[in-house]
């Protein structure tokens, strides 16, 4: 369940299962074992793994049921008064899940990264975890708690992974974490000597070491052909890092940022230090540095305190912010954060009524975003059905007609799907 680091951490985990012998099956029924590796960033993705687990019981009752993932480094082992859950790993303990298969064990987590080989070639595009944790304290965000401090993988690591894929076939990585911006601070393997402050706006650590920025420059030289970025801390984009990756021949410009409200009020109160007016003058050079790039965002609806006005400020900059798609989520009130002692909640059905907003203002954006791709030519990675592929600026494409499996294809988009909104189709470029 969750972010793109619990999906790569959950093929870590079966692939540690299936190295020590076990099956791998997509039937709870014939399963001795279901492993849940969950997500708390809301409610509902509490109420979604329960779910999950209450019905693997139900279809197997003498199944083994193990919760894992950051419900279960939160909750911890209160969870076992729950009879459809049998056991309860940490975060740290999951990654060598067969050790701990038949018992419960969650630990404190560590400040270090851990470093975990993935050979999975089941996808065409490859994860990399190459950070953990976060050092933020956002006053809505219970992922500290679940994740620990900042911790990251060591340059060589990564860049010896990268190579492996490369070398297994794959032809782009996305680089993900929890914070991917602190990579290189207080809890890396490798430059562990620097500041107990994070590297901020992709500067190097008060002590020297080594950021972001730095790593990139050592992805561009491994041999993999294109990469991607998760989600970013808008304070973590600067002008040096813009410059570099529009240079690189390997970055695919598409973008996430972590901006979560559109007014400053709102982003004072949920503990986030950068101004609306900053962030929009940000995207605005994203979008005339680089030709087409994606840009999206998560944005958060709703947080303790944001009045009426409060939303029409977030409205009005979202309308004029030159977003491709944004990911709305209504505040899910998180029993041991800032945000959830405070009086002024905001009712449900506000939360939802804002959140349609929104979501309708992203499809047009998106929309918008397809309509400005027609006519252009874009690298497609053609995906393991051989008539969908994903474009460099992250439009899935729907192929006119088939191509080899993870192969690089120049593309014209010529026409959009009107349905969904969420594709292109195009034929190969002569």
């Amino acid at each position: 369940m969750g972010c793109k680091t619990n999906q790569f951490e959950g093929a870590v985990i079966a692939e540690n299962l299936i190295n020590n012998g076990l099956e791998q099956v997509m039937d709870v029924a014939a399963a001795d074992v279901f492993v849940l590796n969950s997500c708390t960033v809301t409610h509902k993705s509490d109420n979604e793994a329960f779910y999950h687990l209450r019905n693997a019981k139900n279809k197997n009752p003498k199944i083994m049921n193990v919760l894992t993932g950051c419900i279960a480094q939160v909750e911890r082992e209160k969870l076992l008064e729950n009879d459809f859950i049998d056991f309860v790993l940490g975060n740290d303990e999951k990654l060598n899940l067969f050790e701990y298969l038949g018992k419960s064990h969650v630990g404190d987590l560590k400040c270090e990264f851990q470093k975990v080989f993935l050979s999975d070639t089941s996808k065409t595009r490859a994860s990399l975890k190459i950070q953990d944790g976060c050092d933020n304290r956002c006053s809505y965000c219970i992922i500290p708690f679940a994740r620990g401090k900042s911790r990251s993988a060591d340059a060589d690591f990564i860049v010896e992974q990268i190579n492996s894929f490369a070398a297994a076939g794959f032809k782009e990585v996305i680089l993900t974490g929890i914070h991917i911006g602190q990579w290189g601070g207080k809890c890396s393997s490798r430059f562990s000597s620097g500041s107990d402050e994070t590297a901020r706006g992709g500067g190097a650590n008060e002590k020297g070491g080594a950021n972001l920025l730095d790593l990139l420059r050592a992805v561009g030289q491994t041999s993999i052909p294109r990469y991607r970025l998760g989600s970013l801390n808008p304070l973590e984009i600067t002008d040096e890092m813009l410059e570099f990756l529009a240079a690189s021949e390997k970055f695919c410009p598409h973008f996430h940022l972590s901006l979560q409200s559109a007014c400053n009020k709102t982003l004072e109160a949920m503990n986030r230090h950068y101004k609306v007016e900053d962030y929009l003058l940000l995207i605005e050079r994203i979008n005339k540095i680089f030709d087409l790039p994606f840009v999206g965002s998560d944005i958060i609806v709703g947080f303790a305190g944001e009045t009426d006005e409060d939303f029409e400020v977030t409205r009005a900059n979202l309308e004029r912010a030159g977003l491709s798609q944004i990911h709305v989520f209504p505040y899910s009130l998180r029993e041991g954060t800032v945000g959830a002692q405070r009086t002024d909640q905001v009712p449900d059905t506000v939360k939802e009524q804002r959140a349609k907003i929104i979501r309708e203002i992203s499809v047009r954006k998106h929309k918008e975003f397809l309509q400005k791709n027609i006519g252009t030519i874009q690298e497609v990675l053609v995906e393991k059905n051989p008539k969908k592929g994903i474009t460099r600026n992250y439009l899935t494409v729907k192929l006119s007609e088939g191509f080899a499996p993870n192969t690089l294809q120049y593309i014209e988009i010529h026409t959009n799907c009107n349905t969904e909104l969420v594709s292109a189709s195009g034929h190969l470029y002569q």
